[in-house]
């Protein structure tokens, strides 16, 4: 671990590559959902679920990394109840970080679209095509998806916060550039 309690390179990179990769999927995602039927459509609809499985199995080392890595401490003058929703919400986000993309696997092996992923690899469905079920799981994947965003938007602000109210090393852990203001 660093001396100065902040997260090393490998953290540090794997969190602003899945950051990157969430917020970016997500804008995809919004932006393809109301299109008319195309190739482009389709194409995007690929790109979606090439970042989805990105997306899981970066998840997958991160948590990896993570369980193998101890995090910083949180700063002592972090109240309990702060303490405590921190780490709430990280348990929370890593949880999302798998269930939406799998509910996104599922909708669409239900909807009857095998995922290639980069167009060479299938992807094993794991639901046989069920339009019901389909219509289900879209609907659960489009909820996640939002309770993500709305975590990630929490996460970025708690952090924000962390370092313009309360002065503390927070934000500068992961963007080790930045110093507690004085």
């Amino acid at each position: 671990m660093p001396d100065r309690g902040e997260y090393g390179a490998t953290a540090i990179g794997l969190h602003w590559l899945a950051a990157a990769l969430i917020v970016a999927n997500l804008a995809l995602g919004l932006y393809m959902v109301d299109l008319s039927l195309s190739p482009a459509k389709l194409r995007y609809y690929s790109w979606h679920k090439w970042a989805g499985v990105t997306i899981f199995l970066l998840s997958a080392l991160r948590l990896l990394w993570r369980l193998s890595h101890r995090a910083p401490a949180l700063p002592d003058s972090m109240p309990t109840w702060q303490r405590a929703a921190a780490h709430a919400s990280h348990h929370l986000l890593y949880l999302l970080f798998f269930a939406v993309p799998l509910t996104g696997w599922l909708f669409s092996s239900a909807a009857g679209f095998q995922t290639v992923y980069f167009g060479v690899v299938p992807i094993p469905d794991l639901l046989d095509k069920n339009k019901e079920l389909a219509d289900v799981l879209k609907l659960v994947h489009r909820s996640l998806t939002y309770g993500l965003a709305a975590l990630v938007v929490l996460h970025a602000a708690a952090a924000i916060k962390h370092h313009v109210v309360d002065n503390d090393d927070v934000l500068a852990r992961m963007l080790p550039f930045l110093k507690p203001r004085s």
